[in-house]
């Protein structure tokens, strides 16, 4: 079973970003995410025993925030387009944090380059001219393991902030 950790937007707030992706597709020629799918990954686990991954969750302390969408960007050496804040929140940091002590705790380990608040938008993309972005809200508290089966999601369980 391929897991991950992810924060998910309300429906409002995935729906305005779906709707800015597909404008901004029709510049860019490119794979738009799905607006069910949009979401931002806190820890890639792969094929894991979700079991594990529960219990370390449940020792994950952090507090309600907000994310901010300030920014919209093309990585060129992924050629995907993603949005996300200006510089990660505190807030965000600690439960990146605390989520990442937790899953060692449990002895999963992750990846070691530094985390980078983003939720990308836009795959297979060509470097393009992006509209602004919406201005929309994403209250973060709550996050979910989800299960990845091909292309679909499945969240597994919710935990409260």
């Amino acid at each position: 079973m391929r897991i991950f950790f992810a924060l998910w937007p309300p429906p409002e707030t995935a729906r305005a970003l779906g709707r800015w992706a597909l404008d901004a597709q029709r510049q860019a020629e490119c794979k738009v995410t799905d607006e069910a799918k949009i979401h931002l990954t806190l820890a890639f686990l792969g094929e894991a025993d979700h079991e594990k991954a529960i219990r370390a969750a449940r020792q994950v302390a952090a507090r309600v925030h907000t994310l901010p969408l300030e920014q919209a960007r093309y990585w060129r050496e992924n050629r995907i387009v993603w949005a996300g804040p200006r510089e990660t929140p505190a807030a965000l940091k600690a439960l990146h944090e605390s989520l990442s002590m937790a899953l060692y705790r449990e002895q999963f380990i992750l990846e070691r380059r530094p985390f980078t608040a983003h939720v990308t938008l836009i795959r297979k993309a060509r470097a393009a001219t992006l509209p602004p972005l919406p201005a929309v809200e994403w209250p973060v508290d709550q996050f979910s393991l989800v299960r990845s089966a091909g292309s679909s999601y499945q969240v597994l369980q919710r935990f409260p902030l």
